[in-house]
């Protein structure tokens, strides 16, 4: 078994930080990274990987707007694949995914700016931490990664949101709202603390700000109302 080699100061750095939305949306994670990533696989989250041999390009780098591919661990048997949105440091990424934390006792949240941090020996990124929303800490279990997904061209802000729009339009209306569910502190606190610089690097690709998810849930209704017009 691999020993982690996370110094504690950052293991306390990370922790002070939290995603800035999680919005039920009765998603699983495998449409809604495709919709973010352009990465055009189907099946299972677990079969990705394979898939992607000689179709896309594989490591264990992380890029913005690669596809995260979790191997199946635990009682995660099926795997998981997460949208990279920003690189903090090498040892820090925010992701987007959905289907990951259960939040008011369901499933199928869609989470932004979701914090992971690698705790692999060699920093490959073959062993990750994620943060955990119900319980506002990064989660304890470590999850193996098979690596990194590329796209071919990486996915603009509008063509994810008008992919996620459409994703979104064809999920069984089963939302209970578009309130984001996320877990308040009981007292104010200051901003989140960074593992990075104040001001971390700009990078390309697609954003998910403030707002997006209950955006991107009254597009997809517009949509879905002129689908059936159709």
């Amino acid at each position: 078994m691999r020993k982690t080699l996370l110094a504690p100061a950052l293991i306390a750095l990370a922790l002070a930080a939290s995603p800035a939305n999680a919005l039920y949306e009765g998603l699983q994670c495998v449409p809604f990274a495709r919709a973010l990533t352009g990465v055009t696989i189907f099946g299972d989250a677990h079969t990705w990987w394979n898939q992607a041999e000689g179709k896309y390009q594989r490591g264990n780098t992380p890029k913005v707007g690669a596809v995260m591919a979790f191997v199946p661990h635990g009682n995660m048997r099926l795997g998981h694949v997460a949208a990279v949105r920003k690189i903090v440091d090498r040892r820090t990424l925010l992701i987007s995914h959905a289907n990951w934390s259960t939040i008011d006792g369901i499933r199928g949240h869609i989470e932004e700016d979701v914090r992971v941090i690698d705790v692999s020996e060699g920093n490959d990124w073959s062993r990750v931490r994620v943060w955990y929303t119900p319980n506002s800490v990064l989660g304890g279990n470590e999850w193996p990664l098979h690596g990194f997904i590329y796209p071919e061209k990486s996915r603009k802000e509008k063509e994810a949101r008008a992919a996620l729009a459409s994703v979104l339009a064809k999920t069984p209306p089963s939302r209970p709202s578009a309130t984001p569910a996320v877990i308040e502190a009981t007292k104010p606190k200051p901003a989140p603390v960074r593992i990075a610089a104040a001001a971390p690097p700009k990078s390309a690709g697609f954003t998910l700000s403030n707002g997006l998810l209950a955006e991107l849930d009254k597009a997809a209704k517009k949509e879905a109302k002129r689908a059936r017009k159709s």
